[in-house]
């Protein structure tokens, strides 16, 4: 079935975005790599889909091959909207409340993309975390603190996603949390799941046992901070200004 108008203006929009992003980064193999994660979508699958070997895809993401061209960046774009649209489209319908936002939303207290990745470990460390249950450890291409109050009393799930910013591999911060257990439950329902989510203000042993489960069901990393809110924005921030050095 061909795709009516408004899908494929939401189509072409983020294929733009995507393209863009991956042309303009200063590791175009790094972006390339954050997008394929954000689709859920491997490196075989692009392969079979533009007919090369998934070494090519694997040297372009390492950076071991020169960068791509934006013939073919255009292609490897292509290929993951193509494939999700294969699967249903869900990861795009996702996408379509962040590319129809004009403003951002007031439940965003600071959010922050990375050019170069933060590991979960790097991260628990900085903000002196608890982890509470290791999950999946993706690379954290940037991080939103949400004020959770806000966030679950005022967003539908749709406009949830709209927390996310670019990247799905982040780190979720949510303040003014009791137990954990309301941003899993809002987490559970979206499409889109992030990288890992940090539980600011509560002990470990103060998450509740079913925002545990939550995150093991979804396999997300789960962490508690009790780090002043401010300080752990500056650190996180200041964590990218170093990367070079590390």
């Amino acid at each position: 079935m061909a795709p009516n108008g408004s899908s494929e203006n939401l189509r072409n929009r983020l294929a733009e975005k995507m393209a863009g992003d991956i042309t303009l980064s200063e590791k175009p193999g790094e972006s390339l790599k954050k997008w394929r994660s954000n689709f859920e979508i491997s490196q075989t699958d692009i392969a079979n889909y533009l007919k090369v070997s998934p070494s090519v895809i694997s040297d372009y993401e390492s950076g071991r091959r020169k960068s791509p061209g934006t013939l073919i960046i255009k292609k490897i774009v292509e290929s993951l909207l193509e494939i999700d649209m294969d699967r249903g489209s869900k990861k795009i319908h996702a996408y379509e409340s962040i590319l129809s936002s004009e403003n951002s939303t007031k439940s965003i207290y600071s959010t922050y993309e990375y050019t170069f990745p933060i590991q979960l470990a790097k991260l628990v460390n900085l903000i002196e975390g608890e982890v509470i249950f290791k999950g999946v450890e993706k690379p954290l291409y940037g991080f939103s603190v949400i004020d959770s109050q806000r966030a679950i009393l005022e967003l539908s799930s749709h406009e949830f996603q709209k927390l996310y910013g670019w990247s799905t591999d982040r780190a979720m911060i949510f303040t003014k949390v009791s137990t954990g257990k309301s941003p899993m439950v809002a987490i559970r329902v979206t499409n889109l799941k992030p990288g890992a989510v940090v539980l600011h203000g509560l002990r470990k042993e103060e998450v509740e046992p079913g925002a545990v489960k939550m995150a093991e069901v979804d396999r997300i990393p789960l962490v508690a901070t009790t780090m002043g809110i401010d300080q752990t924005i500056q650190l996180l921030k200041k964590y990218s200004q170093y990367y070079a050095g590390e």
